[in-house]
């Protein structure tokens, strides 16, 4: 009997509805670990569930399914779904905060995906337009109240939450999709602000964390996710952190400076990220699966694991559920 394959450290994206011959090549390479889904990924719960199986059943092995379903500007999947609000909502809605992470986490868990992307643990700033109603609040510590509300209404319905972009992309104004930010700032202004919500979340089971592609110059040179001193020395040593790190995309500007494709995914997994992400690059992607090396990590795999999810309902049985109808009405009210 032929061993199941363990989650590999790339997690790669797709480009339509249906799967490709191509995709399912590099899908069953054993670099692989999971799919993002986008936009252009969802017609309907119906097809995505559809592409879901089909995801699976190309891998033969360990896979896990992730997207971004934060709610207002960044929310891949709408249609057929509950369309959830901006997070500055929660706000003025404080009591729709928890149950508005167990709403979103059950509908993605229905038809098949593991986790979201979220919640963001960003302060705003008031200057990052990439940022902005994205965050909960311009104060650290309404940020971890709410965030961690959002959060345990994600674990009550059974998915792990992803804290992101450690140590946080509120304060700078530019685009990391686009350029390579820098915050001036020194670490103890860091830590006093936005470092607040990452600790407390940690503490209170946040299973994963996105570091951001900005570089904190008066700490160090190199930008957060490919830095050991943020990731080694601060995350996992200071904080405390043993869950999974997630890179952010590594096709984004902000992580040019550290070279290639190929460059990038070697700085990112060497600083101390479980898993890379290489998005709208497919032959990008190519490259990293064949350039990484082949190898058992028992680290990742245990981190990994815990990304899975564990759906509570059906969709059928969800449509039916008075919790959800109550707060998807509320929500869309």
């Amino acid at each position: 009997m032929t061993k199941k394959i363990d989650f590999g450290p790339v997690m790669l994206d797709l480009e339509g509805f249906f799967l490709l011959p191509e995709e399912k090549e590099k899908l069953a390479h054993p670099n692989t670990g999971a799919v993002i889904l986008f936009a252009r990924n969802y017609e309907s719960p119906e097809q995505v569930k559809e592409l879901i199986r089909q995801i699976r059943a190309a891998r033969r092995g360990d896979i896990l399914l992730a997207v971004d379903q934060e709610g207002g500007r960044v929310q891949r999947f709408q249609q057929g779904l509950t369309r959830l609000p901006a997070a500055r909502f929660y706000q003025d809605h404080p009591e729709l905060t928890q149950a508005s992470g167990w709403l979103m986490a059950s509908e993605l868990l229905a038809v098949g995906i593991d986790f979201s992307f979220a919640p963001v643990l960003d302060v705003d700033s008031g200057v990052s337009e990439i940022i902005g109603d994205r965050a909960f609040s311009e104060d650290c510590r309404q940020v971890t109240e709410l965030a961690g509300k959002f959060m345990q209404g994600m674990m009550t319905a059974g998915m792990a939450a992803t804290g992101k972009h450690f140590p946080g992309h509120g304060a700078v104004a530019a685009d990391s999709h686009l350029t390579l930010p820098e915050d001036r700032r020194d670490l103890s202004e860091i830590e006093q602000h936005d470092l607040v919500p990452f600790k407390a979340l940690i503490k209170q089971g946040m299973a994963a964390v996105m570091p951001a592609h900005v570089v904190y110059s008066a700490v160090d040179a190199l930008p957060a996710g490919f830095s050991t001193l943020w990731l080694q020395q601060i995350l996992r040593q200071q904080l405390g952190f043993d869950g999974v790190i997630f890179s952010d995309d590594l096709s984004m500007e902000g992580a040019s400076l550290v070279g290639d494709f190929k460059d990038r995914a070697d700085a990112a997994l060497a600083a101390g990220c479980d898993m890379v992400l290489v998005c709208n690059q497919p032959q990008a992607a190519e490259q990293v699966l064949e350039h990484l090396p082949v190898q058992e990590n028992p680290d990742r795999q245990r981190r990994l694991e815990k990304m899975r999810g564990h759906a509570k309902y059906s969709r059928q049985e969800l449509a039916v559920l008075p919790q959800w109808q109550e707060i998807s009405r509320q929500i869309q009210a």
